[in-house]
């Protein structure tokens, strides 16, 4: 077996994540610590955590190898939180997700199956660059994004009660890869994934991608029943303006099957 098929044997979906639109808020680590799976600890940037909600596009989408009609290309927007573990002399930097949204409800169904992850499902859609959603998959190939005067915007939505709710980016020109050490590498750069387990325990799952290039963000705006999606006490973090905002090209990633940690 080479190489290639042994890395690919552990894999439990692989897609292209695209245009990845990320909101980022401080937040104080007593509001975010319920939701700390065992055996990890909340991660921080220059001292200082943080709760982001992200949308993006699933495409080429495939389950255990399977590609399922209907299910190769869809939205989704997450809210989530950083954390760390260390294996060995190893530091793991991941993500633990509070909530994500997606327009499939058998993918929902599938990952509350499999990982136990808190996924719901609902109308979704998204616009870029003012071409709707038939344009090609790379958000640069509709205009030429080497110009830095020329303006790309990103749009997503989602309907929650008939309300649609929106996040929008607008960018220029185009990507640069995040800088060793900025804020935009610690957002970017967690390569695991952990989900806490009705029982206590925990599940740890390594999500594998290049490097992304990134954006800054123009303009933005989010425009969310934050309440009714996520609960008062987020609510009130995501009712003020994100102290950060960009935008990162994304590539192919492969989401490796979970094993348990705690």
């Amino acid at each position: 077996m080479s190489h290639e098929e042994s890395r690919h044997r552990g894999v439990f979906l692989s897609a292209r994540w695209l245009h990845v639109a990320m909101l980022n808020w401080r937040v104080d680590p007593d509001r975010v610590a319920l939701y700390v799976p065992r055996g990890t600890e909340l991660d921080d940037f220059g001292g200082h955590h943080y709760v982001s909600v992200v949308g993006l596009m699933f495409d080429r989408t495939r389950l255990l190898g399977l590609s399922i009609p209907g299910h190769r290309r869809f939205e989704e927007l997450n809210l989530r939180i950083y954390v760390r573990r260390r294996e060995g002399d190893e530091v793991r930097r991941g993500v633990v997700f509070i909530k994500e949204l997606v327009p499939r409800w058998a993918v929902a169904r599938v990952a509350r199956w499999f990982y136990n992850e808190n996924y719901a499902s609902l109308p979704m859609r998204h616009k870029w660059s003012g071409a709707d959603a038939s344009a090609p998959s790379d958000l640069s190939s509709s205009v030429d994004a080497t110009s830095p005067g020329v303006t790309q915007n990103l749009l997503y939505e989602w309907r929650v009660d008939g309300r649609w709710n929106s996040l929008r980016v607008e960018v220029q020109g185009s990507p640069t890869p995040s800088a060793p050490g900025s804020h935009e590498e610690f957002i970017t750069e967690h390569y695991w994934g952990y989900t806490a387990q009705r029982d206590g325990g925990t599940l740890e799952y390594r999500v594998e991608h290049p490097r992304w290039n990134v954006w800054p963000a123009h303009s933005f705006k989010f425009d969310c029943d934050a309440e009714r999606l996520y609960g008062s006490s987020w609510a009130e973090v995501l009712a003020r303006p994100p102290d950060s905002a960009f935008l990162a090209d994304g590539s192919d990633v492969l989401v490796h099957r979970p094993r348990r940690i705690a």
